[in-house]
């Protein structure tokens, strides 16, 4: 009995010591070209996320570590994304409400200035609105605008 579950455990070819010596060499090659991919980790300095990408463990507890801990990675990265997502959107809404409520500001500066000009005597520069505003410059420290003063120009007759 001990015989036949000698030859039946190992198959038909149990006995066949050049088959032994086959399996053997390519166990052998299998460990030795295992243990040159973990030196090689090893020495790049490389992360478990590595081996993961290279699938050389020592266990299948290890190979499942690895993974979740690949797995918790990516959920991680996913979470920011969508919350920079999130608050990109905030931030597009907030912009655009800005944008719109200057406008309506520029746009009532705007219609302000056309109906005081008429009003503006003659013989004052701010007569000419374009030519104040080509006058007019941005000051960087101040934050605000130099603009000409008011002069009323007289004229004298002789």
């Amino acid at each position: 009995l001990q015989m036949l579950e000698q030859q039946v455990v190992g198959g038909e070819q149990a006995q066949n010591k050049d088959l032994k010596e086959k399996h053997q060499r390519r166990k052998k090659y299998a460990d030795e070209r295992r243990l040159q991919l973990v030196a090689a980790l090893q020495e790049s300095n490389e992360d478990s996320s590595e081996r993961a990408l290279l699938n050389v463990y020592d266990s299948i507890q290890e190979e499942v570590r690895a993974k979740s801990k690949m797995l918790e990675k990516l959920q991680a990265a996913e979470t920011e994304i969508k919350d920079l997502q999130l608050e990109f959107g905030l931030e597009k809404t907030d912009y655009l409400s800005t944008i719109r409520r200057q406008e309506r500001d520029l746009m009532l500066c705007q219609q302000l200035l056309d109906q005081v000009q008429s009003l503006i005597r003659r013989d004052c520069n701010y007569s000419n609105l374009e030519k104040i505003r080509r006058e007019s410059v941005w000051d960087e420290e101040s934050g605000c605008w130099k603009i000409p003063e008011p002069v009323i120009q007289k004229t004298h007759l002789p």
